[in-house]
């Protein structure tokens, strides 16, 4: 039990729960914006809803008055497009408002990080340029008080 409740309280997965919850949230606006936006332009040159583009593969397709065929192997490649349009549209936002941001909040910091150590390196390259010379400073000094 203490195994699992260390797994529990770790920040990995309360992170990927608060994602999981945002994500679904988010799936909701991407889908109304591309039923709200995407398919009225779409629909300004043909139909409003992408769902109902199809083609026959088995021609003639009949519909009955729900719209459902009845006649003939249909096509719904509208459907294939609006899910496509949708993963683009949230694939776009993650990677411009997440992705890209926290790549960049990284880079930064692992050059600030580099700048740091270089500045330590030459610190400490000073101290042993300047204990070298005050150690051969002490050799010279007991030096010649031994050969007096």
């Amino acid at each position: 039990m203490d195994g699992f409740k260390a797994f529990l309280m770790r920040g990995n997965v309360i992170d990927l729960a608060v994602a999981v919850v945002v994500g679904a949230a988010f799936t909701g606006v991407v889908n109304s914006i591309v039923k709200g936006l995407i398919n009225p332009v779409v629909g300004a040159f043909g139909t409003k809803d992408l769902e109902k583009y199809h083609s026959c593969l088995q021609a003639p397709c009949e519909t009955n008055a729900a719209g459902e065929v009845v006649k003939g192997i249909p096509i719904f490649w509208g459907t294939v497009l609006s899910a496509v349009l949708t993963f683009l549209i949230t694939a776009a936002v993650v990677y411009f408002l997440m992705v890209l941001p926290m790549s960049r909040y990284l880079a930064r910091k692992a050059a600030k990080e580099q700048r740091e150590e270089e500045e330590q390196a030459d610190k400490e390259s000073a101290e042993i340029a300047l204990l070298r010379e005050i150690r051969d400073e002490l050799v010279a000094q007991r030096g010649s008080r031994s050969g007096t």
